[in-house]
């Protein structure tokens, strides 16, 4: 009778973690992250902006 009781009493194995759980729960990734994409997008548009002013005649 107590054969499922021990059986269940052993340590089962742990599964490995997957990667992209292991990276998301990395704060200080998502703080990069957070901060690189908005100064990124910002650097980009404002290279398109500066790309479309007209130059100055002489």
């Amino acid at each position: 009778m107590d054969g499922g009781r021990a059986a269940a009493q052993t340590d089962p194995v742990p599964e490995p973690v997957p990667w992209i759980q292991r990276l998301l729960d990395d704060e200080f990734f998502l703080l990069g992250v957070g901060l690189m994409v908005p100064v990124l997008l910002y650097i980009v548009w404002g290279l398109m902006e500066l790309a479309q002013v007209p130059l100055f005649p002489r």
